[in-house]
């Protein structure tokens, strides 16, 4: 059975949020077992089948816009079915879910305050880096009407990088060496949650919720590439619904 995390925070009614863990699917082995990834070797029958089972329920007119994410800065808008080579997906249609995957990256769920427009963004440290999370907010009237939400990733006790990840951060913004502690030599356990939040507060946005569940630490209910480089893949979706129930 899917048993998806349901963002709390303070979104217009007809505004659905919904991020799945690992559970609830067919898939065996190292994907087991709600793996909605096509391209991690997994049996495309049962990614067919998992996918199948999110559609239902979710039950929305229109399927997911499944992307092809790269780690880059790439906005899409699903309703024009341009490309799937993207990192983040915008709308202000109804019914019309913009989806990403993670196992470890950062989702990043956006709506404004009215309820008239919706998005989602793929962030690992690269497309942080890169301005993933400023690409998506540029789709928005207004960033300062806008609220995100931080869906599962890999916590700071988990995630290790080198030098150069961190000074990377740092030329952008200063402020970013509180989102590092030294680890070992040459290494640092960094804060990817602390990360895009200062750059959301740059960015405009103010209010910012979730955050904090580690992808890495908890098995049973998230796909982690750092635990296990042949993982699954979670999904985070959001989409305006005309359903106001």
């Amino acid at each position: 059975m899917i048993e998806p995390i349901i963002p709390d925070w303070p979104a217009p009614e007809h505004v659905r949020a919904y991020s799945t863990t690992r559970q609830g699917g067919v898939s065996q082995g190292a994907w087991s077992s709600l793996n909605l990834a096509t391209h991690v070797d997994d049996d495309p029958i049962n990614v067919a089948e998992n996918r199948r089972r999110l559609s239902e329920v979710l039950a929305i007119p229109n399927e997911p816009y499944w992307l092809e994410q790269v780690h880059g800065t790439e906005v899409v808008r699903p309703e024009l079915k341009t490309t799937h080579c993207a990192d983040a997906a915008f709308t202000q249609q109804l019914n019309t879910p913009c989806v990403v995957m993670t196992a470890d990256c950062l989702p990043v769920l956006f709506c404004d305050e009215q309820g008239t427009a919706v998005a989602a963004a793929h962030a690992g440290w690269r497309g942080l880096a890169a301005g993933v999370l400023e690409q998506t907010l540029k789709c928005f009237d207004q960033p300062s009407k806008v609220m995100a939400w931080m869906g599962p990733a890999i916590g700071p006790e988990h995630f290790e990088v080198g030098d150069e990840v961190r000074e990377m951060f740092v030329q952008q913004h200063a402020a970013a060496e509180n989102a590092f502690v030294i680890s070992r030599s040459g290494h640092w356990m960094a804060d990817i949650f602390l990360l895009a939040r200062q750059r959301l507060l740059s960015a405009g946005v103010s209010h910012i919720f979730g955050g904090g569940i580690c992808t890495y630490a908890d098995a049973d209910h998230f796909y982690s590439f750092r635990r296990e480089s042949v993982t699954g893949r979670m999904a985070s979706l959001i989409w305006l619904s005309d359903d106001n129930k």
